[in-house]
């Protein structure tokens, strides 16, 4: 399988700090797997998934999107490739509070023309279709994301990151604010959506309910040489 993802000798330390939080020699993802990634707090998942996207550049080694390494990219150039390849389900959600629900799961399409191709005409029925498959009924679509509960705004970050098919979809405690009945619903769309596209999918969750609807786990501190904020105190 061909790898959409790679990190290789990677080393990432936060300023002021004496050691770095993460330090793995090796972690690659192919097109069309999806990853459960699990580990005690302060072992650095967020990090890890920030380093993947982009979002964060390491100080040493490498992270590589299809191919092409954050590091050798501009600010402005990151921010192009993750707009194009990259859903991503941010544990606050990072939704915008004044925009409606259907122009929050349309934002990455105005920012992307690959994921607005990828999606049809003006990316709208697409979204909609994500939105109704996440259990969201239209009477919500015209609500400002302010005004939805924390569960719902969970689902709509969802549908923000799949719309327009990425290549790569990372999702950072995603199922955190959702019962166990929304949580089965809410795998169920993102996994059959990863698997129709061929996404990568990376997720990480303390919930170990999930781990089982996916073909590989990794516990990072099995792989992060760094010392986790709990061992370093």
């Amino acid at each position: 399988m061909s790898q959409v993802l790679s990190a290789q000798s990677l080393r990432f330390s936060w300023p002021g700090a004496a050691r770095p939080c993460i330090d793995i020699e090796r972690f690659e993802v192919a097109a069309g797997e999806a990853v459960f990634v699990h580990g005690p707090s302060g072992c650095g998942k967020s990090t890890l998934l920030s380093l993947l996207a982009g979002v964060l550049v390491a100080q040493s080694g490498s992270v590589t999107l299809l191919g092409h390494d954050w590091n050798e990219l501009s600010g402005a150039a990151r921010d192009r490739a993750r707009a194009a390849h990259v859903g991503y389900i941010f544990q606050q959600f990072n939704l915008l509070p004044y925009l409606s629900v259907i122009d929050n799961v349309l934002l990455p399409l105005r920012f992307s023309g690959r994921r607005l191709r990828a999606a049809g005409g003006t990316g709208r029925p697409h979204a909609e279709e994500l939105l109704r498959r996440m259990g969201l009924e239209p009477a919500l679509w015209p609500r400002q994301a302010m005004q939805l509960s924390v569960g719902q705004r969970q689902r709509v970050a969802a549908a923000r990151a799949l719309v327009g098919h990425p290549e790569v979809v990372i999702a950072d405690e995603p199922t955190s604010a959702l019962d166990e009945g929304r949580r089965e619903a809410f795998l169920d769309v993102l996994m059959a959506a990863c698997e129709a596209n061929r996404s990568a999918l990376v997720f990480v969750s303390h919930d170990q309910r999930t781990a089982e609807r996916f073909g590989r786990h990794v516990l990072l501190p099995e792989i992060n040489r760094a010392p986790s904020h709990e061992d370093a105190a």
